[in-house]
């Protein structure tokens, strides 16, 4: 009899603890919704995948809208996170959103491959955008007309640019686009065209201009050498609380130990 009774009690013992172990490692669930800036496109993408690979349960989505977009979302409570390629303005701390950087990313200055010009200071630059110089010429260039290209107002790329260049609503913008990919494809396509686009994005079809000698690289915008780069930032609401799935991604986004992932997408850890 007092055998029975101690396998009876051993057995108990084992479903408690089974169910304890459970309860600790239940798996989390829900969805987690990002809203916002175009050129954290990549580093949001490559975060996500790792961050749904971990979490079977969870379903991670990014809506490109824009950084003003984003931080309009998360405002609205309409997504978790918002997404932001520029700092927060204090009017929208003051509304009760808060920033958490992520990575910082390099703004490059993009030309045609075509284009024989290959660097440019930062005044030069802003002469260009504000109409002052408008021939290619005038900077060692081909005789033709300068095609400024840009990103849309509310733009983070833009804001970014224009505060680094001191041209903020001076700029002459022949047109004014709503991503960094158009911009790429704009700049790609016409050898007079100029753009700025996510150092993260730019591939093989247009050319990276040197800034003062500068190149824009992961290494030159982690020692400060390269002049115009910007914060990439998760936006939330200070008086509310994330859902467990969103907190987690949260977390596992500014984890030291992830920080070789945002590497990977081509911007500097914060971390």
């Amino acid at each position: 009899m007092k055998n029975m009774e101690k396998f009876i009690c051993m057995a108990l013992a084992g479903v408690l603890t089974t169910g304890l172990l459970a309860g600790c490692t239940k798996e989390t669930s829900g969805t987690v919704s990002t809203d916002g800036s175009t050129s954290m496109e990549r580093v949001i993408g490559v975060l996500g995948e790792a961050f749904q690979e971990a979490n079977k349960g969870v379903t991670f989505t990014y809506n490109p809208t824009g950084s003003s977009g984003g931080i309009q979302a998360v405002q609205e409570g309409r997504c978790d996170i918002g997404l932001s390629s520029r700092a927060l303005k204090d009017e929208e701390k003051e509304s009760g959103l808060t920033e958490t950087v992520l990575a910082y990313d390099g703004i490059a200055v993009v030309v045609n491959p075509d284009n024989p010009v290959s660097d440019l200071d930062v005044e030069t630059i802003a002469k260009l955008y504000t109409g002052e110089i408008t021939n290619w010429k005038d900077v060692g260039g081909a005789d033709a007309q300068v095609v400024l290209v840009g990103r849309e107002a509310g733009s983070g790329t833009r804001d970014g640019f224009e505060a680094i260049t001191d041209t903020e609503d001076a700029c002459q913008y022949r047109q004014e686009l709503t991503s960094t990919g158009d911009v790429i494809t704009t700049v790609a396509q016409n050898p007079d065209a100029i753009g700025y686009a996510s150092l993260s994005s730019v591939g093989d079809t247009v050319k990276a201009l040197t800034v003062g000698g500068v190149a824009p690289t992961e290494e030159t915008v982690k020692d400060g050498s390269y002049a115009i780069q910007r914060p990439f930032v998760l936006v939330t609401k200070i008086d509310a609380k994330l859902s467990d799935a969103a907190q987690k991604f949260f977390d596992f986004a500014l984890a030291a130990e992830n920080a070789e992932l945002i590497s990977k997408a081509g911007v500097v850890p914060a971390n």
